[in-house]
């Protein structure tokens, strides 16, 4: 038996184990839920565990940096006023967004590991961008589907105890968060849906290609999503995970909720293509979003942080300036923004 069976056999006997019984969402079927799981209209649900198996046995894992400590590390004002916009980028795909007197953090992960284990499964290469004692009073935490590299609990935990920010996630999410953390306020919302935030701020859930499980036993009971930031200064496109399919999650976006400030797009966990196109962008299709979209600016995310996939650790990056420049987009249209670094939007 092969050392990448082997391993993939313990990783699921185990997770089988301490999982526990399946979250369930409940509520009227729809055309991206059966009554039993969420889907993708029109688009591929994701791999089967025959074709993770076998990408499991091939693939050639690349080496990734050790762990380190950043240099720096953003400290970000306590409130941003105005039409100003300021964005301190975490890693991965946490960043925190400051505008009109909000904080809102989007997809926030401060764990050492995008995995249910504290001893296995991706680990970070350096650590968050912002101390935990450095971030500002959070008002508003955004998650986008309940993978592990997007939804760290025991962050949200320490984050409510502190803070008890408003945390808003598609439908089923819910469940998901107060099995472990009953305490823990959560407001779930379908594609389509909205949320006033205060401060003339209006969030819209839309529609995005992906999937999500916590364990072997649920996956797709909850839903996935992207969110539009609606604000009097322009509106922010804010993807988390997605496929490109067609590009009409682009399209549609921009026709409903454009002209666009800002896009945050991911570029990583690309490799194989065969394996991870049906759930994630490269980058060649992020800058073909990035045009469909209209953006003056994007900022590319989903890279550099955790090893999930067999792209290098800085490859989502320089396929994304052979990306820009065989498409003859500006490279200062998709602003690099690295972890523990900030951008005052113009």
């Amino acid at each position: 038996m092969s050392r990448n069976l082997l391993r993939f056999l313990v990783f699921s006997s185990v997770l089988f184990q301490v999982s526990c019984a399946p979250v369930y969402y409940e509520g009227p079927v729809s055309d991206h839920f059966d009554g039993r799981q969420f889907y993708n209209p029109g688009h591929s649900n994701g791999k089967s565990f025959k074709d993770s198996l076998q990408w499991m046995l091939t693939r050639e894992r690349p080496a990734w940096p050790e762990y380190r400590e950043l240099a720096v590390t953003d400290q970000p004002p306590e409130r941003v006023h105005g039409r100003e916009l300021r964005l301190s980028s975490v890693g991965h795909v946490s960043v925190l967004l400051q505008t009109r007197g909000l904080n809102i953090l989007f997809d926030p992960v401060w764990a050492d590991r995008a995995s249910p284990f504290s001893w296995a499964g991706p680990k970070r290469a350096h650590s968050p961008g912002i101390r935990f004692e450095d971030l500002p009073p959070i008002d508003v935490v955004l998650l986008t589907h309940s993978h592990y590299d997007h939804m760290d609990l025991p962050f949200l935990a320490q984050l409510w105890e502190r803070d008890k920010p408003r945390v808003i996630a598609p439908l089923g999410n819910d469940s998901i968060i107060q099995r472990k953390f009953p305490h823990l306020q959560v407001e779930t919302y379908d594609w389509g849906e909205q949320a006033e935030l205060g401060g003339s701020l209006r969030l819209h859930l839309t529609p995005a290609l992906h999937w999500s499980a916590r364990s072997l036993w649920d996956r797709n009971r909850a839903l996935w999503a992207s969110f539009v930031l609606e604000t009097p200064d322009g509106n922010l496109y804010l993807v988390g995970d997605t496929a490109f399919g067609n590009g009409d999650v682009f399209r549609q976006a921009k026709a409903r909720y454009g002209p666009f400030r800002l896009a945050l797009l991911p570029i990583g966990a690309y490799l194989p293509r065969w394996f991870m196109r049906e759930h994630h962008m490269d980058p060649h299709e992020a800058v073909q979003a990035h045009q469909l979209l209209g953006a003056p600016y994007s900022v590319p995310l989903h890279y550099g942080i955790f090893p999930l996939a067999d792209d290098t650790y800085d490859g989502p990056l320089t396929d994304l300036q052979i990306a820009l420049q065989e498409q003859g987009v500006a490279p200062e249209q998709f602003r690099i923004v690295p972890a523990g670094a900030s951008w005052l939007v113009p």
